[in-house]
């Protein structure tokens, strides 16, 4: 639930867990799931000190390509192709599916173990 305030005169207001959804996109819950892929990416090339063109023959992407993913610049970039990603630095990916939940319609979330 967001939240209304004034500080110093200036009006606020809270913003949801999702940046994309509060920006008013119809892909609010996509976006929000390949920017937490993308942020692990980025993690794992960083603390491997993977250089781009490196980490870019890793993927099998093109160097191009992952700057985009590494600035967020993700719109072509599939979930698929990111959980591949994942998987070529030596990541599991796990995706669990819930027969039931609280809304109407389910959601999809990414957690980092």
């Amino acid at each position: 639930m967001n939240t209304t305030r004034t500080v110093s005169g200036i009006i606020i207001e809270d913003g949801s867990n999702n940046p994309y959804a509060d920006l008013g996109r119809p892909d609010a819950e996509e976006m929000l799931v390949k920017a937490g892929l993308a942020h692990e990416i980025a993690q794992i090339i960083a603390s491997r000190k993977l250089t781009l063109q490196r980490a870019a023959e890793v993927l099998c992407m093109t160097q191009p390509k992952l700057s985009d993913l590494l600035h967020g610049k993700f719109r072509g970039i599939s979930q698929t192709k990111m959980i591949d990603c994942l998987n070529r630095l030596g990541c599991d990916v796990d995706i669990v599916v819930r027969k039931e939940s609280r809304s109407a319609l389910g959601q999809t979330t990414v957690v980092i173990a």
